[in-house]
């Protein structure tokens, strides 16, 4: 089991720095520290089934994030600073 803490924070810019979705960047929408998994804007959309609710009376296919490994995401801050200490 994991000791619960993640590298990175709800609503801080992270890249995908491997996997399907390599290379896109986007915000942290929810951090599972037990699971040791990010959901990340925008990355691993995966369709859903629903049943028609009250909230989505049509029911039907819709596309949300899935959760994906902490270790496969970066901070966009740390990058950066890799970028800068390399050029100077």
């Amino acid at each position: 089991m994991h000791n619960g803490k993640v590298h990175v924070r709800k609503d801080e810019v992270v890249v995908v720095i491997s996997g399907k979705d390599k290379g896109k960047q986007g915000k942290v929408l929810r951090v599972f520290p037990k699971t040791n998994r990010v959901v990340v804007e925008g990355v691993n959309m995966v369709k859903k089934h629903t049943k028609p609710s009250a909230k989505n009376p049509q029911g039907g296919i819709i596309e949300v994030e899935a959760p994906i490994h902490a270790s496969n995401v970066m901070s966009l801050a740390k990058i950066e600073a890799k970028k800068a200490k390399k050029q100077g």
